[in-house]
Protein backbone atom coordinates (compact mmCIF):
# COMPACT_ATOMS: atom_id res chain seq x y z
CA UNK A 1 0.00 0.00 0.00
CA UNK A 2 1.92 3.60 -1.23
CA UNK A 3 1.26 6.26 1.51
CA UNK A 4 -0.80 9.08 0.18
CA UNK A 5 0.40 12.39 -0.33
CA UNK A 6 -0.40 16.05 -0.80
CA UNK A 7 -0.93 17.29 -4.67
CA UNK A 8 -0.01 20.81 -3.21
CA UNK A 9 -2.29 23.98 -3.11
CA UNK A 10 -1.64 24.97 -6.78
CA UNK A 11 -2.62 21.39 -7.85
CA UNK A 12 -5.44 21.06 -5.16
CA UNK A 13 -9.54 20.98 -6.22
CA UNK A 14 -11.55 23.93 -6.48
CA UNK A 15 -8.31 26.29 -6.62
CA UNK A 16 -7.18 25.03 -2.80
CA UNK A 17 -10.73 25.13 -1.07
CA UNK A 18 -10.78 22.12 0.33
CA UNK A 19 -9.69 21.12 3.80
CA UNK A 20 -5.97 20.73 3.24
CA UNK A 21 -5.85 23.88 1.24
CA UNK A 22 -7.35 25.69 3.30
CA UNK A 23 -4.67 24.83 6.28
CA UNK A 24 -2.12 25.75 3.56
CA UNK A 25 -3.62 29.64 2.92
CA UNK A 26 -3.95 29.64 6.65
CA UNK A 27 -0.49 28.50 7.69
CA UNK A 28 0.29 31.42 5.39
CA UNK A 29 -1.54 34.40 6.55
CA UNK A 30 0.21 33.87 9.71
CA UNK A 31 3.54 33.13 8.18
CA UNK A 32 4.21 29.81 9.48
CA UNK A 33 4.79 28.90 6.05
CA UNK A 34 6.18 30.87 3.10
CA UNK A 35 3.54 31.83 0.12
CA UNK A 36 5.97 29.71 -1.69
CA UNK A 37 5.35 26.87 -0.17
CA UNK A 38 2.57 24.98 -1.12
CA UNK A 39 3.01 21.77 0.51
CA UNK A 40 3.35 19.37 -2.61
CA UNK A 41 4.25 15.65 -1.80
CA UNK A 42 3.49 16.37 1.72
CA UNK A 43 2.40 13.43 3.88
CA UNK A 44 -0.77 13.17 6.04
CA UNK A 45 1.78 12.99 8.91
CA UNK A 46 3.15 16.58 8.01
CA UNK A 47 -0.09 17.99 6.97
CA UNK A 48 -1.06 16.86 10.65
CA UNK A 49 1.30 18.78 12.22
CA UNK A 50 0.87 21.56 10.22
CA UNK A 51 -3.36 21.73 11.20
CA UNK A 52 -1.77 21.62 14.74
CA UNK A 53 0.49 24.36 14.29
CA UNK A 54 -2.66 26.40 12.17
CA UNK A 55 -5.11 25.76 14.97
CA UNK A 56 -2.48 26.90 17.50
CA UNK A 57 -2.13 30.37 15.47
CA UNK A 58 -5.92 30.87 15.39
CA UNK A 59 -6.86 30.15 19.07
CA UNK A 60 -6.19 33.65 19.98
CA UNK A 61 -8.64 34.94 17.10
CA UNK A 62 -11.35 32.23 18.14
CA UNK A 63 -10.88 30.92 15.04
CA UNK A 64 -12.92 33.99 13.48
CA UNK A 65 -11.10 35.78 10.56
CA UNK A 66 -13.61 38.73 11.56
CA UNK A 67 -11.54 38.97 15.14
CA UNK A 68 -7.75 39.08 12.90
CA UNK A 69 -5.82 42.69 14.01
CA UNK A 70 -5.90 44.63 10.22
CA UNK A 71 -2.96 43.38 8.94
CA UNK A 72 -3.41 39.88 9.23
CA UNK A 73 -7.07 40.39 8.27
CA UNK A 74 -6.09 41.91 5.10
CA UNK A 75 -3.37 39.19 4.46
CA UNK A 76 -6.25 36.46 4.88
CA UNK A 77 -8.75 38.64 2.72
CA UNK A 78 -5.64 38.92 -0.15
CA UNK A 79 -5.17 34.98 -0.16
CA UNK A 80 -8.24 34.27 0.24
CA UNK A 81 -9.54 36.39 -2.35
CA UNK A 82 -7.30 34.86 -4.89
CA UNK A 83 -8.08 31.34 -4.11
CA UNK A 84 -11.74 32.35 -4.81
CA UNK A 85 -10.81 33.97 -7.97
CA UNK A 86 -9.28 30.73 -9.16
CA UNK A 87 -11.94 28.19 -7.55
CA UNK A 88 -14.52 30.22 -9.76
CA UNK A 89 -12.46 29.84 -12.75
CA UNK A 90 -12.39 25.90 -12.35
CA UNK A 91 -15.93 25.79 -12.09
CA UNK A 92 -16.01 25.96 -8.45
CA UNK A 93 -19.58 27.68 -6.81
CA UNK A 94 -20.06 28.59 -3.06
CA UNK A 95 -23.55 27.80 -3.62
CA UNK A 96 -24.60 24.51 -1.61
CA UNK A 97 -26.26 22.23 -3.23
CA UNK A 98 -28.78 19.04 -1.59
CA UNK A 99 -26.46 17.00 0.10
CA UNK A 100 -24.51 20.39 1.95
Amino acid sequence: MSQQVYAGIDLDENGGLTHLGRIVLDAWVFGILPETETCTGWSHAQMQNLYEEVYIAWEPFAHLPSRLPPELSAKHEKLYGQAITIAKRKGWSAELDEDD
